[in-house]
């Protein structure tokens, strides 16, 4: 009987937990909206190679897989990350606050800091349901050392002189 009641209390969790997590699935409006808000976000213009230089023609499926193409600048040379690795790894929650994270430029960090959770959501649904696909962007280079792979510069050039306060 105790075996039995062990057995029939176990299939009652699998059953609870199997619809927590059809629950937890987004529906197709998340998903699209997540779809919307990486694309007017620009979140593609980095984080996908050869979007902009396709104006935007790219294949779904290779969208958001990172960039080998560094920006430069006095931070050092930073790279778009390939964000389909990452978040397949990653809950909910942890995305918040990966997503709200400072970021070395030129990520706009500070505009994601500032999105509606529901929003944040919704592009962590989107990112998740393409699945894992490529490779990790190169890592950061700090500044004054070697870059060895194509980068774009990001120093301004004939700024107007600031005034100095002595």
């Amino acid at each position: 009987m105790r075996t039995k009641m062990i057995a029939g209390g176990l299939a009652l969790l699998a059953t609870l937990g199997n619809q927590a997590v059809l629950a937890a699935q987004p529906d197709k409006a998340a998903l699209e909206r997540g779809r919307y808000l990486v694309i007017i976000g620009g979140c593609n213009d980095c984080h996908t190679a050869g979007y902009a230089q396709a104006a935007g023609n790219i294949p779904e499926s290779e969208i958001l897989t990172g960039s080998p193409v560094g920006f430069s600048g006095p931070w050092g040379t930073t790279y778009p990350a390939n964000l389909r690795l990452p978040v397949q790894t990653m809950s909910e929650k942890e995305w918040l606050t990966y997503a709200r994270a400072e970021r070395r430029p030129p990520m706009p960090w500070f505009n994601l800091a500032k999105m509606q959770e529901k929003d944040l959501k919704a592009i962590y649904h989107y990112i998740r349901s393409l699945g894992a696909k490529g490779e990790k962007a190169p890592d950061y280079v700090p500044p004054g050392e070697a870059v060895n792979t194509p980068y774009i510069d990001f120093v301004p050039k004939n700024l107007p002189q600031q005034a100095r306060k002595d």
